[in-house]
């Protein structure tokens, strides 16, 4: 498996086709504690950069961006009972949705996981 990052926050694990999509350990420390969290419905195709969840905390509501195009295979319903999964375990359990790779090749564009240490630090 393949770890990606993007300057958005989100994080992406490659494994075959199918990556899993959620954001950085960063990026839910900087919204504080998560109340909401919508996850995308399988079978809704999206390109990379679509708006394709919503993230809601205690300071602010974001969008979670899709990282590559492709078709969603899964949302993580866990998220809609306890959205906090986010804050407790942001690269794990907490994760948004699946996703089917329409393009490969746009993983070549994003960070691993050294170059997002980088940048988060650089901020």
């Amino acid at each position: 498996m393949s770890l990606y990052f993007t300057k958005e926050h989100e994080w992406i694990r490659v494994d075959g086709d199918v990556a899993t999509v959620g954001i950085s350990a960063h990026a839910q420390e900087q919204l504080g504690d998560i109340v909401f969290a919508e996850t995308p419905e399988a079978g809704r195709t999206v390109a990379k950069g679509d708006d394709a969840a919503v993230v809601e905390s205690v300071k602010a509501a974001s969008d979670v961006y899709a990282p590559v195009s492709g078709e969603v295979v899964e949302g993580n319903e866990k998220l809609a009972d306890d959205p906090a999964l986010v804050n407790s375990d942001p690269e794990g359990e907490g994760w948004f949705f699946k996703i089917k790779l329409s393009d490969p090749s746009e993983l070549e564009g994003l960070m691993d996981e050294a170059a997002y240490k980088d940048f988060v630090a650089n901020l």
